[in-house]
C-alpha cells in the first residue's frame, strides 16, 4: 500500500495516534492486546494492514504463479488468509470492548446514537413509499386509461367506414363443408 493508515484520516500525522482524555490508562490500539505478542511501535492497526498486505501479495506473488506443488499454494494463502482474519477478529473485539466502555460511560451518547439510526431508517423508508405511491398512481392511470378504451367505441363518429366495421364484426363465420 501507497502509505499506512496511521495518517490516512482526518489530516492526522503519520504515527500513532493519542488515546482520548477520558480513556488514558486503559488498552488502546497503540498498546498490546492481553495474550498478543507485539513489538513495541506494531499497533493492531498496523498488523491488520500488512496482513492484509500479506494476503493480497500471497495472491499475486510470482512465486505461486510459477509453482507447481498446488497444495503448497493452498497452505501459504490459507496461512496469510487466516492470519488476517483473526487480526480482524481482534480488531473487531477491540472496537467492541470500546463500545462497550462509551455505553457504560455516557449512556446518553448510545441513546443519541441509536435515535440517529433510527431517523435515518425511518426516512428511508418513506422515500421507499413514496417511490411506490408513484409507481401504483402510475399503474392507476393506465389501468383507468384502458377502461376508457374499452367505453369509447360506442362513442365513435358514425361514417360509413365505421359502419362497416361495425356490421363485419357481427357477422358471424362461415361454417366449413364437410
Amino acid at each position: 500500500m501507497a502509505a499506512p493508515l496511521g495518517g490516512m484520516f482526518s489530516g492526522q500525522p503519520p504515527g500513532p495516534p493519542q488515546p482520548p482524555p477520558g480513556l488514558l490508562g486503559q488498552a488502546s490500539l497503540l498498546q498490546a492486546t492481553p495474550g498478543v505478542p507485539r513489538t513495541s511501535n506494531s499497533t493492531l492497526v498496523d498488523e491488520l494492514e500488512s496482513s492484509f498486505e500479506a494476503c493480497f501479495a500471497s495472491l499475486v506473488s510470482q512465486d505461486y504463479v510459477n509453482g507447481t506443488d498446488q497444495e503448497e499454494i493452498r497452505t501459504g494463502v490459507d496461512q496469510c488468509i487466516q492470519k488476517f482474519l483473526d487480526i480482524a477478529r481482534q480488531t473487531e473485539c477491540f472496537f467492541l470492548q470500546k463500545r462497550l466502555q462509551l455505553s457504560v460511560q455516557k449512556p446518553e451518547q448510545v441513546i443519541k446514537e441509536d435515535v440517529s439510526e433510527l431517523r435515518n431508517e425511518l426516512q428511508r423508508k418513506d422515500a421507499l413509499v413514496q417511490k411506490h405511491l408513484t409507481k401504483l398512481r402510475h399503474w392507476q392511470q393506465v389501468l383507468e386509461d384502458i377502461n376508457m378504451q374499452h367505453k369509447k367505441p360506442a362513442d365513435l363518429p358514425q361514417g360509413s367506414l365505421a359502419y362497416l366495421e361495425q356490421a363485419s364484426a357481427n357477422i358471424p363465420a362461415p361454417m366449413k363443408q364437410t
